[in-house]
């Protein structure tokens, strides 16, 4: 079958005929994306939910001084899109970008929508991807206010590894909350180890 991670991803998180499967995948349009190209931009309203086949994106936003502040980091096998632009039609606050080239698959809200309105085990993907995404936001925020920056720099270690493979440094110390020189402190400690 076309887009095989895609119905891997689709299978893992909910069960469904061969023949859903592929009605649902075949809404999904291949996209590429070169490295630094953006995805989604401040001010654009996210018509599109993405999934990231290959490659590797980052979510930011700019804060009140114009600094660039990481908020999510996007690697294979993972949905990416804007929830709240997305959902309720606004225009988004984030910007989504490509750090390396990248492959996925696109499909349009309005698709997304048909969907989930036609087949209940796809409305019941679309809830458990809300649930994952949400915990992780909560996970995340809490983070930021009950760890330490050492620990917040181990678990990311510990749950993505790859981030250091394709992030800049100064990507991943505005993820964590922390300056860039904090962060090479914190890395150095933890080589020393």
């Amino acid at each position: 079958m076309e887009k095989q991670q895609l119905v891997d991803f689709i299978r893992n998180h909910v069960s469904s005929s061969e023949e859903n499967l592929k009605r649902i995948t075949e809404e999904f349009e291949e996209v590429r994306f070169a490295k630094n190209d953006y995805f989604l931009t401040e001010g654009k309203v996210c018509n599109y939910y993405l999934f990231l086949e290959e490659g590797f994106m980052r979510s930011f936003t700019i804060d009140i001084e114009g600094n660039e502040v990481t908020t999510y980091f996007h690697s294979n096998n993972k949905v990416v899109f804007d929830v709240s632009s997305f959902f309720s039609k606004t225009p988004a606050t984030e910007n989504i970008q490509a750090l390396t080239e990248s492959v996925g698959y696109l499909i349009s809200h309005e698709k997304l929508n048909l969907l989930f309105h036609s087949m209940p085990e796809f409305r019941e993907f679309g809830r458990a991807m809300l649930v994952k995404e949400f915990s992780a936001f909560k996970q995340r925020t809490l983070a930021l206010i009950n760890k330490s920056a050492e620990e917040r720099y181990s678990n990311l270690i510990q749950s993505n590894k790859e981030i250091f493979q394709y992030a800049q440094l100064r990507y991943i110390a505005s993820f964590l909350g922390i300056t860039d020189t904090s962060l090479s402190r914190i890395r150095k400690s933890f080589s020393e180890k």
